[in-house]
Formats: C-alpha cells, structure tokens, sequence
C-alpha cells in the first residue's frame, strides 16, 4: 500500500448537509429550525434556564473556599530526609538548602519554597535551611542535634495596610 491509496473507510465521513437551500432540498425555509419562537432565532443560550423554576445551580448550596494568599510548599518529612542521608544522595556535613534536596531528587520545586514536617525519625545532626517547618519537626531535628534555619519574617512597612490606620488611631488617641 502507498501513501497516495490511503482512503477512509466507506461510509466514514458524510457530506455536511447544506440548509436554507429551497423547500425541496428538505431543509429549506426554517433550516431545521421550526417554527417561530426563542429557539428558532440566531443567539439562543439557554443553558441551565428551568423555565422560570429556580435552576439546579442555584438551588444547591454553595461549598468551599479558595484561598487567595495560601501558599504552594513541597513538603519533605525528617524521615525521607534521613533515608536520603542514609542513601549517600545528601552529604549530612554540608548545610541542607531546598537546592541539594532537589538535586537529590527528594523534593520538587515550588512558588513558595519547602515545609519541613515531622513524620519519621532522624538520628543525623545536619543544619537545614527551609521556608517553613512545623513545631514537631523543629524539636525533632534540635533533638539529634542539628538545627532549622528559616527566613526572617517580613515586617510590613509601618505606612502601608491596617498598620496604616493604627498609625493615626493611636495618634488620635495621642492627640486626646
């Protein structure tokens, strides 16, 4: 077979029926349409209208929240940490950042940087510097002699926000 004899199937593929092409055709006049009405009009959408009952959208409650200010972690627990120290993929006597672990293969990258949790155990003593850690993983990893190192907190800038208006209260109050 060549690629010049490649046909479809027979019976595949249909001819797209031509309307409004005089009454004899079979779909002349309404073109399939019927007759007057909303629906037999060009730009109908009636999606979801229940002919003035109220739609099924609206008549289940509505569920959930989307947080607009959450942030997207990776998150890595002490005991995969130990399993890739124990494995030779993190060498435990070099500071921990999330760019060895991602080249270790242990986590992947993130917006917003890597979590440390405390599932497992961990006897290494390593220094690991993280975006965030849970209370449980900090204690976890303090206790086998090591520390967590995290970024220093963002202080808002004292004319911006709500800190804003805490200025001028207290200067109200001030004034009094």
């Amino acid at each position: 077979m060549k690629i010049n004899e490649l046909r479809d199937n027979a019976g595949a593929t249909r001819n797209r029926m031509r309307v409004g092409r005089g009454i004899s055709s079979g779909k002349g006049k309404t073109s399939g349409a019927g007759q007057k009405g909303q629906k037999s009009r060009s730009g109908v959408s009636m999606q979801g209208f229940e002919g003035g009952q109220m739609p099924l959208y609206r008549r289940l409650a509505k569920r959930g929240f989307n947080n607009p200010f959450s942030k997207g972690y990776s998150l890595i627990n002490v005991g995969k940490l130990q399993v890739a120290i124990d494995a030779g993929k993190i060498d435990a006597k070099q500071p921990v950042t999330a760019e060895v672990m991602m080249a270790a293969g242990i986590v992947r990258k993130s917006p917003d940087g890597i979590r440390l949790l405390a599932k497992g155990e961990i006897s290494s003593k390593i220094e690991i510097h993280v975006a965030g850690a849970s209370g449980a993983a900090i204690a976890a990893v303090e206790k086998a002699g090591g520390s967590v190192v995290l970024p220093e907190p963002v202080v808002k800038p004292e004319g911006k926000g709500k800190a804003r208006h805490r200025k001028f209260k207290d200067q109200d109050k001030e004034a009094k």
